[in-house]
């Protein structure tokens, strides 16, 4: 991190700690450029707590000279350039640079730019909070606050926990100041939205007029909101409610919506508190748990701080947080590991201790470290085993693991996460040494990407229920739809299944039932008597043959125009309008499909194994087409059982 760094546009020198070689400072700049790197020669001076430095950099025509305590530290030649009189110039403290990494744990007493380069008499003249008899450049006292002596740079922020406090700068692992000449620069690259007034928690409510082509009972963000994403986030159980968070954009930033249910089925909306103005960084991944005291807590990634953290709920409604705590394990030597580009986090209890997971990077296994107490953290290694078989789950080790949730089904440990290049996946295996060896790799939800983002929680009667976000689920509103509570187990040979949880069924009304519908290969039949934009199907065939063949939703009157479900033999796919995913159907193999109809959205399991989501769009207000209609390919078909059912809003 730095503790002083001049920069314009993507240049900057600064003055760094410990970025290439520990316990060492240096001459930072862009893309190291004018910085020595073989630092081996460079004294190790690692800064004890309390004790107070000087430091200080000379830039002399092609020569830069640093200094520690009056004393000569490390002398180079560097083909300097001049940030001085650049006209939208700016200062950095805590980050190496606006745009890059890094962070530093310290106070800064006093800080200085000067406009020539002073002689070693001249720093050792130096008092920290006296003026000296060359007029700085630019002088930060740290008096009474972070404001500029000389007025060069008028406006500055604080952010993600800086503080100024007995006179000096508090930093913490990603806390930053920035000094610069306008507000628009001073904010650059704010996750934290300036407001005209203090922010008021927001309550999400559904409007009195619900457009016709809205869901009724998949959860949805039903009110004016600034955009995506809808990640589900936070989903845990406490004292008889079910509470789920999801991103949303809000006048504050990047912020978690809440909601709790008694059911995973019919929901309400809490005041959003989770939020930047509050927190100081946006809200994005993260995940809930109990703590060994039964509490409820979450990580997550502070968007915009390189940073993740952990905040305990403070009130049983989950209305009332703590303040955020920084999340960063210590190597083997003790030191804190804060060069790490941190972020998706998940903790979870094993033997008596919280394990943790710190993903890095789209490219790299995510981290795991363990702790006693939340708030140190010692670094294992690697999520993934050495012995990651690529060949064997036809994937590289390397693929990108966001947004992770791992838990344990039976005597498996299950990881999902979603690949930004595959979409929603996951791994079977086994918790080894302190690492994860999965044995099984699939996608879920189909191999378009659209299907996103999973968390999941633990009923009271040890169910696993996994949420996904549906992007842009809901038309051009572009609406967080969430998929429908899911539970997932692990069959005898230790594969996933899917089912819509029980609870679903409470919506259930007007049932009618078909069974032995027969129909001739390479035709279609339109069902009578069963008619609905929101509603379950479920469709039953007890000896599927060899051939594909499937159903449409949402038909018009002759049976046409619909959103087709289809089991594509050929190609091994459930395919359900534009999106398909991966499921085999042997020759004569028993086949249950239960589809769920909600306005625009359409959600498939095929025989547990298999569930895909797409949307057929329609305008509010244009005509709804509610018909269904069964069609065969290449060889007659037997509908042993075709079962429907209206369903219920959730939200009345």
């Amino acid at each position: 991190g730095s503790i002083l760094t001049l920069q314009n546009g993507s240049e900057f020198d600064g003055i760094i700690f410990g970025e290439l070689m520990d316990g060492k400072w240096m001459a930072g700049s862009d893309n190291w450029k004018r910085t020595e790197k073989n630092q081996v020669k460079y004294p190790i001076n690692d800064p004890e707590a309390g004790s107070l430095a000087q430091i200080a950099i000379v830039y002399q025509k092609n020569l830069i000279s640093i200094f520690r305590d009056g004393k000569p530290y490390a002398s180079y030649s560097a083909k300097n350039i001049d940030m001085l009189n650049k006209e939208n110039n700016f200062v950095v403290f805590g980050k190496r640079h606006m745009g890059g990494g890094g962070g530093i744990s310290g106070m800064i007493e006093d800080a200085r730019i000067y406009d020539r380069a002073l002689t070693l008499d001249q720093i050792k003249e130096l008092v920290p909070n006296k003026s000296s008899e060359i007029k700085p450049y630019a002088w930060w006292s740290f008096e009474e606050d972070a404001t500029e002596q000389t007025g060069r740079f008028p406006h500055h922020e604080l952010r993600i926990g800086a503080v100024v406090k007995n006179g000096k700068l508090m930093l913490h692992r990603g806390a930053v100041l920035i000094a610069a000449k306008s507000t628009e620069t001073v904010r650059r690259g704010s996750q934290v939205p300036l407001l005209d007034e203090p922010y008021i928690p927001e309550t999400p409510k559904m409007p009195v007029d619900v457009p016709d082509n809205w869901p009724i009972y998949h959860l949805f963000h039903p009110d004016v909101d600034l955009g995506a994403p809808y990640d589900p986030n936070s989903a845990i159980h406490y004292k008889g409610k079910y509470h789920l968070h999801y991103i949303y954009r809000n006048r504050a930033g990047i912020s978690y919506a809440h909601v709790s249910s008694t059911d995973m089925v019919r929901w309400k909306w809490h005041p959003t508190v989770l939020v930047p103005q509050i927190n100081r960084h946006g809200m994005f991944s993260g995940t809930a748990f109990l703590t060994k005291e039964g509490k409820p807590a979450h990580a997550y990634c502070g968007w915009g701080s390189n940073r993740n953290w952990i905040q305990h709920a403070l009130d049983d409604d989950l209305d009332e947080w703590s303040a955020p705590e920084v999340m960063i394990p210590s190597d083997e030597t003790g030191k804190l590991m804060v060069n790490e580009p941190y972020f998706d986090p998940d903790v979870w209890i094993m033997d008596g201790l919280y394990y943790g997971l710190n993903g890095r990077s789209s490219h790299q296994s995510p981290l795991i470290m363990k702790s006693d107490d939340l708030k140190n953290w010692e670094h294992i290694g690697e999520l993934l085993h050495p012995d990651f078989d690529e060949e064997k789950l036809g994937v590289k080790k390397e693929e990108d693991i966001s947004c992770p949730n791992f838990f344990k089904l039976g005597d498996k440990w299950v990881l999902t996460c979603i690949s930004h290049r595959l979409g929603c996946r996951y791994f079977i295996g086994d918790f080894k040494d302190e690492q994860y060896l999965p044995e099984y790799h699939a996608v879920i939800g189909g191999n378009s990407r659209r299907y996103f983002a999973p968390e999941s929680l633990q009923t009271p009667d040890g169910r696993r229920v996994n949420w996904s976000w549906f992007i842009n689920g809901n038309g051009k509103d572009h609406r967080g739809t969430q998929s429908l509570p899911t539970k997932m187990s692990l069959d005898s040979n230790d594969r996933m299944r899917f089912r819509p949880i029980q609870e679903l069924e409470t919506l259930r009304y007007a049932k009618k039932e078909k069974t032995f519908i027969q129909i001739k290969k390479n035709s279609s039949k339109l069902i009578d008597g069963m008619k609905g934009d929101h509603c379950e199907i479920e469709l039953v065939i007890a000896n599927t043959g060899n051939r594909s063949f499937g159903i449409d939703v949402l038909c018009n009157d002759e049976g046409r125009d619909g959103l087709r479900i289809k089991v594509h033999r050929e190609k091994n796919l459930l395919q359900v309008g534009d999106q398909n995913g991966d499921f085999t159907l042997k020759t004569g193999e028993p086949l249950s499909l239960r589809i769920f109809v909600d306005a625009c959205l359409v959600e498939v399991f095929a025989n547990e194994k298999q569930l895909v989501m797409a949307d057929k769009k329609r305008p509010a207000g244009s005509k709804i087409k509610d018909r269904i209609a069964l069609f065969s390919g290449e060889s007659d078909l037997l509908i042993d059982r075709l079962s429907f059912w209206k369903m219920k809003s959730a939200y009345q």
